[in-house]
C-alpha cells in the first residue's frame, strides 16, 4: 500500500504543469488518501513501546497505576456509581488544506458522540447481542469543550492552527509548536485531542496514563470525525476508541494471540476483528457467544462497534479515584466558564429533542427567544438553508433524518446546541 501511495504521488507530480498546480494536486491526493483508509489502524501500542524504550521509568509508573487499578476493581466499596466525571476537552485542529480545517460544529458533533458512547446513550446500543447486553456499561464519564484556558480566560475549547506540515506520523510532532504542531494544555486539567491529517494509513493513537505530560492526549484523523469522509470510519468512533486507550483500556484481544486485555468481562479472542462480523464469531474456545467484536476497543467498522463493558468502566473509573492517575481531572475548572462570561449569557432551552418538525427556543423565563438568530448545520459544518425561523421557533421539517448542530446568536453571545431530526 505504501509503494502504491508513493508511485501515485510521484506520477501525478510529474504530470503537473506548474509548481502551484503541482502543490494543489498533491494536497488533494493526500486528502483523498487520508479520507479513505483501507482498514482501522491504531498506533497506540507502537507509541507505548517506543516510549517504554526511551524512558525506563515509564514501566514503573505504569505498574503503580496497574496496582491502584487492581485494588480499585477488587474492592466494591471504592467504586463510584453515581455522579459522572466531566472531563474538559481542548481540541487542536491542525490543517494544511481547507478540508482538514474541520468546523466547530463537527468538533462539537465529535464531543456529542463521545458523550453518547461513554454513557451508553448511543442509538446503536440496541444492537448489542442479548448475550452481552448485561455487560454493557454507562461509564459515568462525560466530556465538555473547555470554557476557560489554563490562564483563566474564556475559550471555546477549539484551536484552529494552519501548518506547513502536509501529513503527520505517530512521532508526537503534532503536539509540539516548534515542530509545526500545537502544544498541549495542562494534562492534569484537560484532555487534549489533536485533529490532523495522519499519514501511513493511521486513524489515530493515544497515550496511556503514566506518560509525559507534554505528549498526553489523543490524536485522530480529521476525516474520522462524525460526517467525515473516512468511510467506514466516519461516525466518530475512532475518538471513542482512542479515548478508551487514554483512559487505560487495552485492545480487546490483548495485542497477542488469545491475549489479555486486563478486563474480566471481555471474552478472550484470538486477534482483532475488521469490518462487520456476524454474531457469534467463536475464537480461542470462547463459545457459544464468541468474540465481543462490537466493543469499542476492537477494530471493527464505526457502524459495528457500540459498547464498553462494566469491567472496562471500572478500569477507567479507577483513574479518578483517590490516588488515580487522572484524579486531577475530576476537580478541574476547565469546563466552567469564567464568571463574567457565564453571567453575561442568557440561558436558553431547546425542545423537543429529538424532533420531527419543529424546535422551540425559550429563554430562562420560558418566553420565546425572539431576539436570537438560529442557524442549523450538518455534521460536516454545512449550513442547512432550508430551515425557517419565526419568533423563537425553528421549522426543521424539511431536513433529512440525522444529527444537526444549532448555533444561536443574539449579536452579543453565541450558544451551541445539538439535536436529532427523526
Amino acid at each position: 500500500m505504501k509503494k502504491t501511495f508513493y508511485s501515485l504521488t510521484l506520477g501525478l507530480a510529474c504530470m503537473a504543469s506548474a509548481a502551484s498546480a503541482q502543490q494543489g494536486q498533491l494536497g488533494n491526493i493526500a486528502d483523498r488518501l487520508a479520507a479513505a483508509p483501507q482498514s482501522r489502524q491504531c498506533a497506540t501500542m507502537d507509541v507505548l513501546n517506543a516510549q517504554l524504550a526511551a524512558d525506563p521509568a515509564l514501566a514503573q509508573r505504569m505498574e503503580r497505576i496497574e496496582s491502584q487499578t487492581r485494588q480499585y476493581v477488587s474492592n466494591p466499596a471504592l467504586k463510584r456509581t453515581t455522579a459522572a466525571i466531566t472531563i474538559p476537552v481542548v481540541v487542536h485542529v491542525l490543517y494544511n488544506t481547507a478540508a482538514q480545517n474541520v468546523s466547530d460544529a463537527q468538533v462539537q458533533a465529535q464531543i456529542d458522540v463521545l458523550n453518547q458512547d461513554f454513557a451508553k446513550l448511543n442509538a446503536d446500543a440496541s444492537l448489542i447481542p442479548a448475550a452481552f447486553s448485561g455487560a454493557a456499561a454507562n461509564t459515568n464519564i462525560q466530556f465538555t469543550l473547555a470554557k476557560r484556558t489554563p490562564t483563566g480566560t474564556a475559550t471555546t475549547g477549539i484551536i484552529h492552527k494552519a501548518t506547513k506540515t502536509t501529513s503527520w506520523s505517530s512521532n508526537d510532532a503534532v503536539k509540539n509548536s516548534k515542530r509545526g504542531g500545537d502544544d498541549a494544555w495542562d494534562a492534569t486539567k484537560y484532555l487534549n485531542i489533536w485533529v490532523c491529517n495522519l499519514g501511513q494509513g493511521l486513524l489515530g493513537y493515544a497515550q496511556f496514563p503514566g506518560g509525559a505530560a507534554a505528549t498526553d492526549g489523543v490524536v485522530v484523523l480529521y476525516s474520522s470525525l462524525p460526517g467525515g469522509t473516512a468511510k467506514p470510519y466516519d461516525k466518530g468512533r475512532t475518538a471513542t476508541h482512542e479515548v478508551g486507550h487514554w483512559l487505560n483500556l487495552r485492545h480487546i484481544w490483548g495485542d497477542a494471540s488469545c491475549g489479555n486485555d486486563l478486563v474480566a468481562d471481555t471474552p478472550t479472542q484470538q486477534t482483532s476483528n475488521y469490518g462487520c462480523p456476524t454474531f457469534p464469531k467463536v475464537t480461542c474456545s470462547n463459545g457459544p457467544n464468541g468474540d465481543m467484536f462490537m466493543n469499542y476497543m476492537d477494530y471493527t467498522d464505526d457502524a459495528c462497534m457500540y459498547m464498553f463493558t462494566n469491567g472496562q468502566s471500572s478500569r477507567m473509573n479507577a483513574l479518578f479515584a483517590t490516588g488515580g492517575a487522572r484524579a486531577g481531572l475530576a476537580t478541574s475548572t476547565g469546563g466552567t466558564a469564567p464568571l463574567l462570561a457565564s453571567t453575561a449569557a442568557e440561558s436558553l432551552t431547546v425542545y423537543p429533542n429529538p424532533t420531527t418538525d419543529q424546535l422551540s427556543i425559550r429563554t430562562g423565563l420560558n418566553t420565546p427567544a425572539a431576539n436570537w438568530n438560529a442557524k442549523v448545520y450538518d455534521l460536516r459544518g454545512f449550513e442547512m438553508k432550508q430551515v425557517r425561523t419565526n419568533n423563537g421557533d425553528v421549522d426543521v421539517s424539511s431536513l433529512p433524518t440525522g444529527l444537526y448542530h444549532l448555533v444561536l446568536s443574539d449579536g452579543k453571545s453565541t450558544q451551541h446546541q445539538s439535536f436529532r431530526k427523526e
